[in-house]
């Protein structure tokens, strides 16, 4: 028979605690987690994250949106993320949030949105004297006057949805920027082709062009490009609601810009200056002589116009819904 000798180890509550302590989960601020929600309260909620306390999240920190009830997200014994907002405070409680973690995710929904230069709608809740506000993704975006594109006065526009574009998505300065008008253009856009005629409007006349409503949005005809002849000043040609018949040079969908020429629609070089009326009844005819240079290889002295505008000098296009 083999003796076996046991051999007694003193193992004190002093050293489970300490073995536990060894173990026990550190929790950060900024760390996600998983928790199960054990208690619901009026104005809040106890989750239960493994730590020796019970994290606490207020009612404000459980939703992008405004809710008026715990109840509206959580539910007991649910699990699902939170994320860690502060440290323990002095009852060793860790605060925690959802809505960190929606935030966090509809950035990076937006600039996904944004990469893919996708078209979002969005109902105006609210303007004011800059612009009008809109939700895109749980976040506040703003849309300025200028990018606005309707004759509508801003504050019938609340409670209406409209299609937008973005103009700029910075998380770290909370700005979300948005145009309507950009999303006009590229509507539009999709349905005109360069060389095509198209009869427009007038709108307004400043010293480097005049602005066209070409059916719902404004297109650029460059001063540079009215007439072969030399022209001091656009106001020398049109007057404002003149209708004009003019031809589609550019199609710019990135900045939502639509450049157009009277230049290249003249049987006669200084016809625009002289008799406009002879432009537009042979418009179609030179459009399509245009069309089929265009077809031709490019000639390295054909002059190109590149100006550079000012996003606050182009007014608001405008779309009849």
């Amino acid at each position: 028979m083999v003796n076996q000798q046991v051999t007694t180890i003193g193992f004190t509550h002093e050293d489970f605690a300490a073995l536990l302590d060894q173990y026990d989960y550190h929790f950060s601020p900024g760390d996600i987690v998983a928790g199960t929600v054990f208690s619901i309260e009026p104005r809040g909620a106890l989750i239960d994250i493994g730590a020796k306390t019970a994290a606490y999240i207020p009612i404000q920190e459980m939703s992008i949106n405004r809710i008026d009830s715990p109840e509206e997200v959580l539910q007991s014994n649910e699990t699902r993320e939170f994320f860690i907002l502060t440290d323990e405070n002095e009852d060793g409680q860790l605060t925690l949030s959802i809505r960190r973690i929606e935030y966090m995710r509809a950035w990076e929904r937006v600039r996904q949105l944004q990469a893919e230069d996708a078209t979002v709608r969005s109902a105006v809740f609210a303007t004011n004297r800059g612009g009008a506000l809109v939700r895109i993704e749980g976040l506040r975006g703003f849309i300025p006057g200028s990018h606005i594109s309707t004759r509508k006065p801003k504050e019938d526009l609340v409670g209406e949805e409209l299609p937008l574009k973005f103009l700029e998505v910075d998380e770290d300065r909370n700005r979300l920027v948005l145009s309507h008008r950009r999303a006009l253009v590229e509507r539009k856009m999709n349905r005109l082709e360069v060389g095509e005629v198209v009869i427009g409007t007038v709108r307004g006349l400043k010293p480097y062009g005049a602005f066209i409503d070409i059916g719902g949005v404004s297109g650029l005809l460059h001063i540079s490009e009215i007439s072969h002849d030399h022209i001091d000043t656009p106001h020398s040609v049109f007057n404002v609601n003149d209708e004009v018949k003019v031809m589609i040079i550019d199609l710019d969908a990135e900045r939502g810009r639509i450049s157009l020429s009277t230049k290249q629609l003249e049987p006669e070089p200084g016809d625009m200056v002289k008799n406009p009326q002879v432009v537009y009844d042979k418009a179609e005819e030179m459009a399509a002589k245009y069309r089929e240079k265009m077809l031709q290889p490019a000639q390295p002295d054909q002059p190109a116009v590149v100006e550079e505008l000012l996003e606050e000098d182009l007014p608001p296009a405008t779309e009849e819904e």
